[in-house]
Order: structure tokens, then sequence, then C-alpha cells
């Protein structure tokens, strides 16, 4: 019997979320925000008062490790991973966490902004909470629960570990890592300080769910050369790089090939800026792919849709340049099996049903486990996230806790 301690989670989760850890795309820096830190300097902190040797550095992350307690030798030493900053999409300042004991069903009208309302009927799986507590915010942030959830949850079951040495496991490695959520969450992690064989990251949804594939992604720029002349005298002469642009924009596909037309292992092409002025333009997009071959085959239709629109203006250029992002995790990962199959064991032994999904997008895992950390990622819970609706459940980050305790048992076990 493992008994997670809810209320100490509860507590812990709703002090992290107080604390604004918003990363910036546009910074230079590292971290982009510096009160990314304020969390990692909090987080290195509560790890020493529980015993557990930690430490932050310059650039935010913070390391830790839970010695082993097992006779046996030759035990990988595991890592279990979240990232501390909160998504730029939606305010991270004065979050003020709501708890919302014994679930009654009926719809949550968050109070610093009424026109936000919680429901079923647009968030099925709170039926699944009806009778237990979840957590909010109220109206006018987002909560956070991605991924000071898995940061909480990995937190709690740093303390079940230093609170029940009769729970046999090897060397346990902790990573929290900023800028997750602007794509810079591995930039500066020190692999060897961290000095893990496998590792899962925390930053999931359901209770159950299991990611062991993401999109590969690129970045692509789209660069048109236009010819400036002088406005009063531009007749038959000026070509306007900024209308071209407009005009590649427009020749894209209306009805597939975008992300609010795609789903499931479906690929997409989403511009994201336009850049420029009239005699020189950009245009910004991500592309993705859960296949190496799709994701050139997107790159080669939108380079040509770009090229046939721009051919259309006598005079007018273009360069296409692509930029790598991440890859897909799958393929590291099947190459060792037993960290996914262990997963799905751990999952199992809580008494949940495994749920094996693919992220359409991507975590810190997709870049550790080509930096030689395979890498899965766990469910911790988070809801609606990214949004002043975000949510989470203290039942399924319990239950997340839970599987960190287990999954540490088998690989003991099977070592």
């Amino acid at each position: 019997m493992i008994d997670i301690n809810k209320d100490d989670l509860t507590e812990r989760f709703m002090r992290y979320v107080q604390v604004d850890t918003q990363s910036n795309p546009e910074s230079s820096t590292y971290p982009t925000t510096e009160k990314q830190k304020d969390l990692s300097k909090l987080l290195c902190a509560e790890l020493k008062v529980m015993g557990i040797a930690a430490e932050t550095d310059e650039y935010g992350y913070v390391y830790a490790t839970i010695p082993s307690n097992s006779n046996k030798e030759n035990i990988p030493a595991i890592c279990f991973c979240a990232h501390v900053d909160t998504a730029p999409d939606c305010s991270g300042t004065n979050v003020k966490p709501i708890l919302h004991k014994n679930y009654n069903g009926n719809d949550i009208v968050l109070p610093d902004d009424n026109t936000q309302v919680l429901r079923t009927s647009d968030s099925p799986y709170l039926k699944k909470h009806i009778g237990s507590d979840i957590i909010t915010a109220s109206g006018t942030t987002l909560l956070g629960s991605d991924d000071k959830s898995g940061v909480a949850v990995i937190m709690q079951a740093a303390k079940y570990f230093v609170d029940n040495t009769t729970v046999k496991h090897g060397d346990i490695k902790i990573l929290f890592t900023p800028d997750e959520e602007v794509g810079k969450g591995t930039a500066k992690i020190d692999m060897k300080k961290l000095g893990a064989q496998f590792g899962y990251t925390l930053d999931g949804g359901d209770a159950g769910s299991l990611e062991d594939e993401t999109f590969s992604a690129d970045a692509s720029t789209i660069t048109i050369n236009g010819i400036i002349v002088h406005p009063g005298w531009a007749k038959d002469k000026l070509v306007n790089a900024l209308k071209i642009a407009g005009a590649v924009l427009d020749a894209l596909p209306k009805n597939e090939w975008s992300p609010e037309t795609t789903e499931g292992k479906q690929g997409f092409v989403h511009p994201v800026a336009v850049n420029g002025i009239a005699e020189k333009a950009s245009i910004q997009f991500i592309v993705r792919d859960f296949t190496l071959s799709g994701l050139q085959q997107h790159h080669a239709r939108l380079k040509k849709i770009a090229e046939e629109v721009v051919a259309k203006y006598s005079g007018a250029t273009m360069e296409y340049s692509i930029a790598e992002q991440y890859r897909n995790m799958k393929e590291i990962l099947d190459q060792h099996p037993q960290v996914v199959a262990y997963a799905e064991e751990a999952i199992q032994r809580t008494g949940l049903t495994v749920i094996k999904e693919s992220i359409r997008g991507g975590t810190d895992g997709s870049k550790l486990s080509y930096m030689g950390l395979p890498c899965p990622n766990i469910f911790a819970g988070e809801q609606n996230i990214h949004s002043k609706l975000e949510w989470v459940g203290v039942n399924d980050m319990a239950k997340a806790v839970e599987t960190i305790v287990r999954l540490s048992m088998i690989w003991e076990e099977r070592s």
C-alpha cells in the first residue's frame, strides 16, 4: 500500500503556482526570464530541507539526487523531470489558486472574471472528478499546472522516498528545467552533472496517459525580396514584398494542412509571424509531422507554393530556409523498450488503465532522448493548459506520485 499525502501535495502545488515563472520567447537570455529562478531556488531549498543533495545553477536548472538504498549493483540511475516555467500564452502573474473540495459536477464560475466558466460540457474529463478535489485559478490568469503539477508530483515523490526508506530503489535523479514553453528547456543542461541513464518527464494530462511519441519539428522561413523605388515614381517598377507575403499566405490550403484542420497523426504547416517592409519581407512557419519523410514532404510543398506565387511578380526573388527544432523521441525509445514497458507496468500497478498517446507537440523529453537520455512523458493531471480555464485534479496528481514510486521500485526489481 502506497499512501500519498494528498493534503501535503495540494498545499505544495498551490504554493508553487503562486510563483510567477512565465518564460519569454522574445528574450535571448538564459533563462529567458530571471523570475523563473525564484521557483528553482525555492525547490532547491526544500529538497535540502528534506535531506536531499540539490543545487541550482546560473541558468535556473535544479539538479538533485536521492541515493540508492538497494543492495543491488548496476541499477540504472533514473531521472524524473518537470519544467518550472509557464506559457507566454496567458498571464501567469498573481495566480490565485482555488481548491474546490468534493466537486459536485456543476458549472464553476471563476470569481475574478465571471465570463470564465468551467463546464463539464466543454471539459468532459471533469465528470471523473465528481466527489473529489480539483484546483482552478481565479479567472484572470492561467493556473500553471503545466508543469507545476509535474513539479509538485516529483517533489511529493521525493518526500515519500525520504519518509519511507524501506521502499527499495536505485539512484533517483531530479531535474527541473526552465524555458520549456519557449523551446529552450534543454539548451543549457549539464548531462554529466545529471548523471542519469534513463528518464521520464512528468508533463501530461489524463491519469494513466503515457506518451512515447512526439512530432518531429522544424521551423522554416520564406524570405521575399521585392523591388523598392520611390512610391511617387513607382508605376511598373515597384514590387512590394509585403503584398507578395500576403499572397503566399492566401495561397495556403484553407481546409487542410493547418493546426485548426488536423488531428491525430496528421502533420501541418503553420505560419506564426510576418515581418518586413516593402523591399524585403519574411514569413516564419512551424512545420510538424510524426515522420521525417512527412516533414520533408511538407517543406517541399510549402516551398513550391511560395515559388509559384513569387514567380507571378516580375523581379521578385525568394529564399527558403529550414531550422531543426526537435525530433520524434519514439525513434530513440524503440531502441530501449524497457523504458516505456516499465512505465506501463507502474501505471497498471496503481490501478489505472494505461492510455498510450502521441503528443501533437514536443516535450523536454524529445530533446533529452536525442541527448542520450531516453525519456517518455507520464501524466501529471494537466487540463485546459495555457488558458484561464486550466484545472487539475488532486487525485490525478496523487496517482502520478504513486506512479513515480512504483516505477522506481520496478527498475530496482528488474536490475
